[in-house]
């Protein structure tokens, strides 16, 4: 493998793991201001509050998009054993 070889494929690699990791961060990170928002207009300042509602959104958006994530695994695999068989 040449060095620009070896850069695609960090490149690919890290595009990927940008894709993969975006929805679920930007949702969480959402959620967690606006639970904040809710929390500072309340004075509730309980840990469980923000912690429970992230977990469950967090496990609902996986099931959702679960499978998209697996086939952009499989995507990214596969072309990187098309790279090594030629």
């Amino acid at each position: 493998m040449t060095n620009s070889e070896v850069m695609s494929v960090m490149q690919s690699a890290l595009v990927v793991g940008v894709k993969l990791a975006a929805p679920i961060l930007l949702l969480s990170m959402f959620l967690g201001i606006l639970i904040s928002i809710i929390q500072a207009a309340t004075q509730i300042h309980e840990q469980t509050i923000t912690f429970v509602p992230k977990l469950i959104v967090i496990i609902a958006l996986c099931l959702f998009s679960g499978s998209w994530m697996l086939e952009t695994l499989q995507d990214y695999t596969y072309e990187l054993f098309q790279m090594m068989l030629l």
